[in-house]
């Protein structure tokens, strides 16, 4: 029975293992062609090419055409009035010495007083600096999408290939563990793990090619990038740890709170409130109507020509309900600040331990480590094929190999995703990626 149980055991392995593989190699005959991109090459592309940016700049170039609006005054108003029958169709004219017909002409215009197109356009521009601000805050938040995409990519495709060579050298040893089962020198039980390991790895590398489909649709979708494109992004390097342990604290939040956009949004709006202010008390003061009047004949002289002036008198609206709640929301508008402040400091704060943490971690890891850790793998393999090492061994520091390559391709793309989330926080290039 238990031989029975291997055999089916190694049969699932067997089809699971042919499964696979044409799947992945299916899926990557969609992509024609390979695009290498760096970091900066990317954002060139995203800054050319991305149609959330695109459209966040009309928001720009609306307000800016809004303040010129703002700018204008009120177009003259044209009042006119005539007979159209008084027995005849429009009678104009003298007949026996008397007049007929009666034209009445009226020209007015608005004349808004207390500042107010000054004050409104003032309100247009800080729309303005808002949709500056809010532009900004897109662009912040989709380039650092980009660059952690790209950073996880990067670890994705060298764990892809750690797979691969891992997987040409257990194709290799599984062939003649077949070969020396069919001699008779190996037991069933022995061929079967191996074989279950080379599947095992062959499962993680089909997941890391599902991971990588997964950022390569969310970059093609940032640069818009044909379907066909795969993306190879340049192999990464870590930062320097000297470079991490020269940054300030105190000159990151500084610098963060002058150039978060978010932060921007948000004293903007405090200032429009302000400024929004000073126009509902010009609201209440009333505008003038200013006219020229022309009447032929209803007057009580021929030809009359009279100034005509109104303004409304402020007796029941004075505007007393939207200046207090214009006040009412300047004063919300600065607890608002307050709290962006606080949350740009901490962010920053966040961003810098994540940095210096996995830069320590880094620096305390042995960098010879991976090399001694390539030798003694083919020194394992070796010695496995030659009976000098048992199979629980072999699988153990098999196992421990692809789990510590991983987690040091890991380390990088973490400590290079903390410094793009510093870079993020602070909204400036603090760390070159």
């Amino acid at each position: 029975m238990q031989l029975k149980t291997y055999r089916r055991y190694a049969f699932h392995v067997v089809v699971a293992i042919c499964a696979i593989i044409p799947h992945n190699a299916h899926a990557q005959q969609a992509y024609t062609d390979t695009l290498s991109l760096s970091i900066p090459k990317a954002e060139e592309i995203f800054l050319q090419k991305n149609l959330a940016l695109l459209a966040n700049q009309y928001n720009v170039d609306i307000n800016k055409a809004l303040v010129e609006q703002a700018k204008v005054w009120d177009n003259p108003v044209l009042n006119t009035d005539q007979n159209i029958y008084d027995g005849k169709w429009f009678k104009h004219g003298t007949v026996d010495g008397f007049k007929y017909g009666q034209v009445y002409l009226q020209v007015q215009q608005l004349i808004r007083t207390a500042g107010k197109i000054k004050k409104l356009t003032q309100l247009a521009q800080d729309n303005v600096q808002g949709a500056e601000a809010q532009f900004n805050d897109v662009m912040r938040n989709l380039r650092f999408v980009l660059t952690t995409d790209l950073n996880n990519l990067a670890q994705m495709q060298s764990s892809a290939t750690l797979y691969q060579r891992e997987m040409q050298t257990m194709t290799s040893l599984v062939n003649g563990m077949n070969a020396m089962l069919q001699q008779g020198d190996i037991s069933r039980k022995e061929n079967v793990r191996i074989n279950a390991a080379l599947f095992s790895l062959q499962a993680d590398y089909n997941d890391n090619l599902r991971q990588q489909y997964d950022l390569q649709k969310e970059i093609a979708g940032l640069l818009q990038l044909n379907d066909s494109v795969w993306v190879k992004a340049d192999a990464v390097q870590p930062i320097p740890v000297d470079q991490v342990h020269n940054l300030q604290l105190a000159m990151l939040r500084d610098s963060a709170l002058q150039w978060r956009p978010d932060l921007l949004m948000a004293r903007n709006q405090s200032l429009f409130s302000q400024h929004n202010i000073s126009y509902q008390k010009a609201i209440a003061k009333p505008d003038l109507n200013v006219g020229v009047e022309y009447d032929q004949q209803s007057s009580y002289v021929p030809n009359y020509w009279g100034l005509a002036i109104s303004v409304p008198l402020p007796v029941f609206n004075r505007n007393k309900g939207n200046i207090a709640a214009a006040e009412m929301a300047y004063k919300q508008s600065g607890v608002m600040v307050q709290q962006a402040e606080t949350q740009v400091n901490k962010d920053v704060l966040g961003a810098w331990q994540k940095l210096i943490n996995t830069s320590n971690l880094m620096n305390n890891t042995n960098a010879a480590l991976q090399d001694n850790y390539e030798s003694l793998m083919q020194n394992m393999v070796s010695s496995y094929q030659q009976r000098q090492v048992n199979l629980v061994e072999f699988i153990d520091f098999f196992d421990s190999y692809k789990e510590t390559r991983n987690r040091q391709l890991h380390l990088i793309a973490d400590q290079r995703n903390a410094a793009a989330e510093l870079n993020f926080s602070v909204n400036q290039s603090i760390i070159k990626l």
